[in-house]
């Protein structure tokens, strides 16, 4: 559960939406990852689920985004992380050994393609939006809709 008024930790940007748009990635506020969209002003976070998460690294490794702020630019290591923080989370054996496979595959360096097949099978089947790109982009426009 989020402690009000924890601060925002951890913030790394996966790309931008668009050449000159605001970057998309995550922090993490009292322990629980959140997505986040940042432009020169300022950010918007919120409480991201398992879904969410996923589709910020599949983004990432497909690069499907442009480049990300260099100070904010997310890592290998800080993906890896991510995942890991979600394996540990995961209650379900079966997804859980699939978020392990995406950790290893991180963590091995395999070509950004073969990370986001592995990161993508680890994703729910129930899953809304198939497209994880769409799904960032959806949630990114209702963030900053609130904001």
């Amino acid at each position: 559960m989020d402690r009000v008024g924890a601060p925002l930790e951890g913030t790394r940007a996966i790309g931008r939406l668009g050449a000159d748009g605001p970057w998309i990635g995550f922090g993490y506020r009292a322990g629980v990852p959140h997505l986040v969209v940042g432009e020169a002003d300022g950010t918007q976070d919120a409480p991201a689920a398992k879904d969410l998460l996923l589709a910020l690294a599949i983004a990432h490794f497909a690069e499907a985004f442009d480049e990300a702020p260099p100070d904010f630019e997310a890592t290998q290591s800080d993906l890896s992380a991510l995942v890991r923080h979600l394996m540990q989370t995961e209650m379900d054996a079966g997804p859980r050994a699939l978020l392990s496979e995406a950790v290893d595959a991180i963590d091995d360096g395999l070509a950004g393609d073969a990370v986001a097949e592995k990161l993508a099978a680890a994703r729910s089947p129930a899953t809304a939006s198939p497209d994880p790109v769409e799904l960032l982009l959806v949630e990114a426009r209702q963030l900053a809709e609130r904001g």
